[in-house]
C-alpha cells in the first residue's frame, strides 16, 4: 500500500530533532498527506467502520427496478477470494522478486497443510460472522447495528480472559455493565418499530437483526481471541497467516452459498443483482480488514475507542438523512452510553499518573 507524502515547507526550528527532558532526542515524525499516523489511522477507522455499514444497509434496501437482490454469500465468498489475492500482492511487494516469493509461498503455505487446518476453527467462525452482517443488516437500521454490533466488546473480553487467560479490572467491568445497559436501550427502538421491507419485498425483523448480531458477536469475540492465540505462538508472517485464514473462509462460504443458496444460483447465477455498489461492499469487506489491521499498528486503544464513538454518530446522522432514520431517547441515551463505554473500556485504569517534579 503505497503513500504519498506531502510537501510543505518547514521552518528551521521544526527541521531541529525535539529533545526531550531526559535529554533524549526524538526526530519529528513524517507527515502523510498533512497529517500525522494517529490522525490518519482515526480517519481510516471511521471511515471503514461507518461506511461498510451504510454501503451494506442501502445495497440490501435499495435496488434498481427489475434488478433482483443480490446473494449475500456470494459476496462473503467473493470478498475472501479478493483477501486472499490482496495478501499475496503484500507479500510479493515485500519479497521484491517473482523467485523468492514461490518460494515462500510453496514454502509457507502449500508446504505447511497443518498451519492451513489451525484455520479452520476461526475461518469457519469469520465465515458465519460475514453472513450473519448481511442478515443483521437487512433487519437493522445501519445506526442501530453500529451500536448494538459493539457487543463484541463484551464477547471478545470474555473469550480473552478463557483463551487467553487475562484478568479485567473494575474500570472494565463497569465498561461493560455500561455496554450492556445502553445496547439493551437502543435495541428497545428497533423492536418496537415497523421497519421498511427490503428490496425483493421481504419483511424485516428487528428480533431476527438482534439474534443475527448476537451470534456475530460471539463467533467475533471467540475466532479474534482465536487467532490472536495462534499468532503469539508462532512467528509466521501476518500475511501467510491471513492467507490461510482466507482460503479455509473461502471453502466455508463456498460450501454455506452451495448448500443454502443453490436454488437462486440456478436460477440467476453468482452474480445476479450485481452493481458497482455490490462490488465496493465486497471490495471494503475485503480490504478494510486488512488496512484497520496495518493502521491499529498505529493506534492505540483509546484512539480506536475514540473511533468507534465517532463511527455511530457518523451512521446515525447519515441514517437520518439516508434512510429516514428517526432516532428515539431511549435510542440516543442508549447510544451515548455505548460511546462512552468504549471509551472507557479502551482506557488503562492502571497506570498511574506521572507526578511533576
Amino acid at each position: 500500500m503505497s503513500a504519498y507524502y506531502t510537501q510543505r515547507t518547514f521552518t528551521k526550528r521544526e527541521l531541529l530533532p525535539t529533545a526531550h527532558s531526559n535529554g533524549s532526542v526524538k526526530p519529528t515524525e513524517s507527515l502523510i498527506f498533512g497529517m500525522t499516523r494517529k490522525q490518519l489511522s482515526l480517519i481510516v477507522l471511521v471511515v471503514q467502520n461507518s461506511t461498510l455499514v451504510l454501503m451494506m444497509r442501502y445495497s440490501r434496501i435499495v435496488q434498481k427496478p427489475g434488478q433482483p437482490l443480490y446473494i449475500a454469500s456470494s459476496a462473503v465468498f467473493l470478498a475472501e477470494l479478493l483477501k486472499i489475492v490482496a495478501c499475496l500482492a503484500v507479500m510479493y511487494h515485500e519479497q521484491g522478486y517473482w523467485h523468492k516469493f514461490v518460494v515462500m509461498v510453496r514454502r509457507e503455505i502449500l508446504g505447511k497443510p497443518r498451519d492451513t487446518a489451525l484455520m479452520l476453527i476461526p475461518s469457519s467462525l469469520y465465515a458465519l460472522q460475514n453472513n450473519l452482517l448481511y442478515v443483521a443488516l437487512s433487519n437493522l437500521e445501519a445506526a442501530t447495528f453500529q451500536v448494538t454490533y459493539q457487543m463484541k466488546i463484551l464477547s471478545t473480553a470474555i473469550f480473552s480472559i478463557v483463551l487467553l487467560g487475562r484478568s479485567l479490572n473494575q474500570g472494565k467491568w463497569l465498561a461493560l455493565v455500561l455496554l450492556m445497559i445502553g445496547v439493551t436501550m437502543v435495541q428497545s427502538q428497533s423492536v418496537s418499530s415497523a421497519p421498511p421491507p427490503l428490496a425483493d419485498g421481504a419483511v424485516q425483523s428487528p428480533w431476527i437483526g438482534l439474534l443475527a448480531v448476537v451470534t456475530s458477536c460471539v463467533s467475533s469475540g471467540f475466532a479474534g481471541c482465536y487467532f490472536e492465540k495462534i499468532l503469539k505462538t508462532s512467528e509466521t508472517s501476518m500475511w501467510v497467516r491471513n492467507i490461510q485464514l482466507g482460503i479455509s473462509g473461502a471453502f466455508f462460504s463456498l460450501l454455506g452459498m452451495l448448500v443454502y443458496d443453490m436454488e437462486p444460483l440456478r436460477q440467476g447465477g453468482m452474480l445476479q443483482g450485481y452493481d458497482w455498489l455490490t462490488w465496493v461492499v465486497v471490495a471494503n469487506q475485503a480490504l478494510g480488514g486488512l488496512l484497520v489491521a496495518i493502521v491499529v499498528k498505529y493506534a492505540d486503544s483509546i484512539l480506536k475507542g475514540f473511533a468507534t464513538s465517532l463511527s455511530i454518530i457518523v451512521s446515525g446522522v447519515i441514517s437520518f438523512y439516508l434512510f429516514n432514520f428517526q432516532p428515539t431517547i431511549p435510542f440516543i441515551v442508549g447510544a451515548m452510553i455505548v460511546m462512552v463505554a468504549s471509551y472507557l473500556y479502551g482506557l488503562d485504569f492502571s497506570r498511574k499518573p506521572i507526578k511533576p517534579h
